[in-house]
């Protein structure tokens, strides 16, 4: 077998992927998607925000807003602690206006490689409103979030400011 052919098989193609912990929940999100993990820095409050706005963050000379994907999925609001984290990410491209968004993790996120044979859809579980998938890698309970719709919302919102 070349190394071409090799490199095409499906057993070799995985997805660098981080799983980033939230309050109640582990998010599984591709490296591609997370541009970088931040310590918790002064969050500015923006008025007549809605609950699921926590604020926003200056970052690399950007305010990014940080989003609570708990609160827009109908769960209580994140607490702040010494082991919190702001995960960064690259937008989805649905606007030119808005190139990051934030949320608010609760530790570290630990690298994953994911295989498609490694993971399952748990179809057995609804996914919640800002979710895509419910699914399982390596043992573990994962929600992969629908990154688009959160940030139709975040625009729909800032049109109103």
């Amino acid at each position: 077998m070349t190394a071409e052919h090799q490199i095409e098989s499906d057993q070799y193609q995985e997805v660098a992927s981080l799983l980033v912990p939230l309050s109640e929940s582990l998010l599984l999100l591709p490296n591609v998607t997370v541009a970088e993990i931040v310590p918790v820095s002064e969050i500015q409050s923006v008025d007549n925000a809605p609950d699921w706005l926590l604020g926003d963050v200056s970052w690399r000379e950007l305010d990014v807003p940080i989003i609570s994907l708990e609160v827009m999925n109908g769960q209580s609001r994140p607490n702040f602690s010494s082991r919190c984290r702001i995960a960064v990410l690259n937008t989805t491209g649905i606007s030119d206006s808005l190139s990051f968004i934030a949320i608010l993790t609760q530790g570290l996120p630990r690298l994953a490689r994911v295989t498609a044979s490694e993971i399952t859809h748990l179809d057995d579980e609804i996914p919640a409103e800002y979710d895509e998938l419910v699914v399982s890698w390596a043992g573990e309970r994962a929600v992969i979030p629908a990154l688009s719709k959160i940030e139709q919302v975040y625009l729909e919102f800032s049109t109103q400011r």
